[in-house]
């Protein structure tokens, strides 16, 4: 294998770019970019390694959620802590229900760019280029909106260094104590119309907090309770803003793409000869793998050999996204082959990109139920293979919005309208994603029960 550089990956082939006019342009915000400090640290980025690595021993779950493309219009601190204020309720759940920690990776300050199956859109006879993300282009329907723009990639990283400011404060400031977060929780079952399914669980962590405070254990003596650990995570699409904010730690020599502490390869960028591949390959970050119904198992093994060569564990997560149908067709081979191999990865289900409709309104959608369908499929194949099912990566919001078909509130497909907010995918709501770590808390039981 060739000598890894920073820029190696420009020799390679590479999909999924925007076609920008002006190359100087580029380049000269690419050099802005390198000069500002990093988003992340190497030594943040270590510490998810061995949280990931937790993981793939069966000692930890792995919850990875959060918007399908961030964008510059809905940026507030209200959208933020709500995001936030979910993945720790889903947290609470998973943790008492698993007994095992719950590493938090956000799909936040950084989750801008989208591949797209098509580099045009079509509309009324009209062809543009398509909607790539805020950090490309503009989502309104116009030649000037569509025309992809550098100056976009400063505004990202402003954007989420403001959002990584903010996570911080409330990951750190009280605003996770365990007591408060467990509150909502109980605001969430004595509304929800499942509430008495849920209620017997709210009642189990209500007495464990109470021994927890007759023992003298509280958020005064305690930062565990009051504090927790929140990470972040984007696909790396745009190679020249991955390049520009990587960084060779001063204490190791290694290189680290500070952008975000985890990235991911896309189902559509996943090629070993091509530059997303050439380019994750030298960074020291966790990586995720997407992995389809076209994925075999020679080719998972090849992307395994050139992405962890050395088979460290908590480098890699393999992200399962079959669809309901396919997963306990598709997912028990390539299972099978990564255990039979002996390689150390993380096995998360990607239950929204598989479950994808069109209503027949004309709205993208997806089925509470299919993602709960998907879900339980995915603990059944690890269960049958006698491995882990390490975690789940949600697309989803804080908002209370009106995107995904289903649930306890049986959103349904003439409802979509009523607050379809998602410039890309629909995403679950609160109450949708909390319900569906209520529901999956009895196969975290299980499955740790049996260890």
């Amino acid at each position: 294998m060739s000598i890894w550089t920073p820029t190696s990956w420009r020799s390679k082939p590479i999909l999924q770019q925007p076609e920008y006019s002006n190359a100087d342009h580029v380049a000269q915000v690419e050099s802005q970019l390198a000069a500002l400090p990093p988003l992340v640290f190497a030594g943040e980025i270590r510490s998810l390694r061995k949280n990931l690595a937790d993981v793939a021993a069966g000692n930890a779950f792995l919850l990875q959620g959060g918007d399908c493309a961030e964008t510059f219009n809905e940026f507030s601190a209200n959208k933020i802590r709500d995001t936030f204020k979910v993945m720790l309720q889903m947290a609470v759940v998973m943790t008492f229900a698993g007994s095992v920690p719950v590493v938090k990776v956000s799909r936040m300050a950084g989750q801008f760019a989208k591949p797209r199956s098509s580099s045009h859109e079509t509309l009324d006879g009209v062809s543009l280029p398509s909607y790539r993300g805020d950090i490309i282009n503009d989502i309104a329907f116009t030649e000037t909106a569509r025309q992809p723009d550098p100056e976009r990639l400063l505004k990202a990283y402003h954007q989420s260094a403001a959002t990584l400011n903010l996570l911080r404060a409330f990951a750190q400031g009280g605003f996770a104590d365990l007591h408060q977060v467990h509150r909502w929780n109980q605001g969430f079952v004595q509304a929800s119309p499942l509430g008495e399914k849920y209620q017997h669980l709210a009642d189990q962590i209500d007495q464990t907090l109470a021994f927890m405070e007759a023992c003298g254990i509280h958020a005064e003596n305690t930062p565990q309770i009051k504090e927790t650990s929140l990470y972040t995570s984007h696909e790396a699409l745009l190679l020249g803003y991955e390049q520009a904010l990587t960084r060779q730690d001063s204490l190791t020599g290694d290189w680290y793409d500070c952008s975000a502490h985890m990235l991911w390869i896309g189902d559509r960028t996943r090629q070993p000869d091509h530059a997303h591949v050439e380019f994750l390959r030298g960074v020291r970050n966790p990586i995720g793998v997407k992995v389809g119904p076209t994925t075999t198992r020679d080719g998972l093994i090849e992307l395994l050999d050139i992405l962890n060569p050395n088979n460290d564990n908590g480098r890699i997560t393999l992200i399962a996204r079959m669809g309901a149908e396919k997963i306990t067709e598709k997912l028990p081979e390539l299972v099978r082959m990564v255990k039979a191999e002996g390689r150390n990865v993380v096995w998360s289900s990607d239950p929204m990109h598989g479950n994808t409709t069109t209503a027949h309104n004309g709205y993208k959608t997806r089925s509470v139920d299919a993602i709960l369908k998907e879900m339980k499929g995915f603990f059944e194949v690890h269960k049958a293979e006698g491995t882990h099912a390490g975690g789940v990566h949600l697309e989803m919001t804080g908002h209370n919005v009106t995107e995904c078909v289903g649930g306890a509130y049986q959103i349904t497909e003439e409802g979509l309208a009523a607050q379809y907010d998602t410039y890309c995918d629909p995403r679950l709501n609160g109450e949708q994603a909390l319900e569906l770590a209520f529901l999956i808390s009895d196969t975290l039981k299980s499955a740790t029960s049996q260890k």
